[in-house]
């Protein structure tokens, strides 16, 4: 992507798009032969990404952008525990942002296995080179990861080298396919033998199809025989045949190509994000989503999390790793780590019986015993049990949950399951059931709701809705609904956490809201997009009944 903090401005410059997509096996071509020889760490042969082992491996997984947020590193844990076997770290050379110097590079990839994730580096200076200023060139990038080869030697089970974000605009992007083959051969002479992943021209979108049409060229540039093509896809990408035309041609050629950055939602047009977890699904390709947190200047609505909060999914987090055809879904840990063709199959040890505190008409706190590990314990999955069915309601790294949005006066039963970071699931622990409170007394309604917007622009808004508690006990934890009549998308939210299914809109409260005492208000601010009109909601309702308009 771009920095946080610029938005995209020439037609066609769109986001990075980080997408690692592989070619199945048996395509045409084999443009993508690998190089002769015995293969060291992650490599290419015939199209695929394969480990040292022979295993393919199929990217799944986000960007972080450690180089704006060096102290949040703690989000590979949080991501690993999400599912993703793969994160994209973000980078700078020093050129356009504070150089992540060797030892640094070394930490990050320390986490990274210590997380068990593949780490894919990237250098963000070379992002919109021609176009953006203080851009920097790929021979520039080749320079800087020379640099800091002593923290990426012997790596080459664990890394791909990334070597410049987005490295050209919509201007001189001509230039692409020698540059790239300048900054690959480069690194080849300097002794890096790691898998090398390039990305596309045109703010990594190739709307002009340069790297679709030169691919295999700069494959053949490579004597290792061993670079990943990167794909973004944002508003470019706005259709399924779009999707597919363009994965499927790299597929038919024989060379690895993958989506190295994408998101649900951008400024240059909505993407068909649907069709990107589908299509690579189906043709077994990589993906790597824009990004986990921190996201700024007009694009927030591209967090997963919010504030870096790993229980705080976005919409899109919830999309992206919970959805179908998403991370939870379709990610296999590295075989280097113990996945598939590894060695750790031995699952967690069994919770603690959940213990329930905090009971309220639509909440209830749960706690439990931890659970141990040979290795470690990346997180745990509460599930409401009905009968012999199972649902997963909340994940969390820690040992409580809160839960909200459960209906008043009802029985719930509960449980817990612990994994580890290779996958394997523990027994489930013995349930707790829950009868939540009446509601106080009061009946259901009442409130009131007022919405306004506090400002337009062509495509998007900011919007503003104050929940009244017009009864006479107070309301400790809600869910708040409305519908859109012109189909306006919700992309950031404060005060609470949205969750849109087409025009509904369903939104729990943030931990400062989650208590409106009688008499009183809470206010939800947020900002999204419209197209076409932008008419106000007429209808609201809070814990399921109608609350009157204000």
């Amino acid at each position: 992507m771009r920095s946080r903090t610029t938005r995209t401005a020439a037609a066609g410059g769109l986001l990075l798009g980080l997408a690692l997509s592989l070619f199945g096996p048996g395509q045409a071509g084999h443009a993508a032969e690998g190089a002769a020889g015995a293969a060291t760490g992650l490599h290419v042969d015939r199209g695929r990404l394969l480990e040292a082992n022979g295993n393919d491996f199929v990217m799944r997984g986000v960007n972080h952008a450690h180089t704006w947020y060096a102290n949040e590193l703690d989000s590979l844990e949080h991501i690993k525990a999400k599912g993703a076997n793969t994160v994209r770290v973000v980078l700078s050379s020093g050129d356009r942002w504070t150089r992540n110097d060797t030892s640094d590079v070394a930490n990050v990839v320390s986490e990274c296995k210590r997380n068990r994730l593949i780490c894919v580096l990237e250098v963000h200076d070379t992002t919109g080179y021609g176009e953006q200023s203080g851009a920097v060139s790929l021979d520039r990038a080749a320079d800087y990861w020379i640099s800091v080869r002593s923290a990426l030697e012997g790596q080459e089970d664990y890394v791909i080298v990334n070597i410049g974000n987005e490295p050209h605009g919509n201007s001189g992007y001509e230039r692409w396919t020698a540059d790239t083959s300048g900054a690959i051969r480069k690194l080849r002479d300097a002794g890096f033998d790691h898998a090398l992943m390039v990305d596309a021209p045109n703010w990594g979108q190739d709307w002009s199809g340069t790297m679709r049409a030169n691919a295999a060229a700069v494959f053949g540039a490579d004597p290792d025989r061993n670079t990943l093509f990167s794909i973004h896809m944002y508003g470019v990408y706005d259709t399924a045949a779009e999707v597919r035309d363009y994965l499927n041609h790299f597929v038919n050629a024989g060379l690895p190509v993958l989506v190295g950055e994408f998101g649900h939602d951008h400024s240059d047009g909505n993407p068909d994000e649907d069709a990107i977890l589908a299509t690579t699904e189906q043709l077994g390709l990589g993906y790597l989503g824009w990004s986990w947190s921190g996201n700024g200047g007009g694009v927030e609505y591209l967090d997963m999390v919010a504030g870096f909060d790993p229980d705080s999914l976005t919409s899109w987090g919830e999309r992206i790793f919970n959805g179908p055809d998403g991370i939870a879904a379709t990610a296999e840990e590295a075989a280097v780590y113990g996945g598939p063709g590894g060695g750790d199959t031995t699952p967690p040890t069994r919770p603690g019986t959940p213990t329930a505190s905090g009971v309220t008409s639509t909440g209830v706190t749960l706690s439990w015993g931890a659970s141990t590990d040979d290795d470690r314990v990346a997180g745990y999955e509460v599930v409401r049990v009905d009968g012999s069915s199972e649902t997963v309601v909340r994940s969390t790294t820690g040992t409580s949950a809160t839960l909200t949005g459960l209906a008043a006066n009802t029985s719930y039963t509960f449980a817990v399951y612990a994994k580890d970071a290779a996958g394997n699931r523990s027994q489930r622990s013995a349930t707790v059931a829950v009868t939540t409170a009446g509601g106080g007394g009061d009946p259901v309604g009442a409130c009131s709701v007022s919405y306004r917007i506090a400002g337009q622009w062509q495509g998007g808004f900011q919007g503003e809705v104050t929940v009244r508690n017009t009864g006479t006990s107070a309301i400790s934890g809600w869910t708040l609904g409305w519908r859109f009549a012109d189909g306006q998308t919700i992309t950031n939210m404060w005060g609470g956490t949205p969750s849109q299914s087409g025009p509904s809109v369903t939104v729990r409260p943030a931990s400062y809201t989650a208590n409106i005492p009688a008499g009183g208000s809470v206010t939800l601010g947020f900002t999204g997009t419209w197209r076409g009109g932008n008419t106000a909601p007429d209808a609201f309702t809070l814990n399921g009944g109608a609350c009157a308009l204000s």
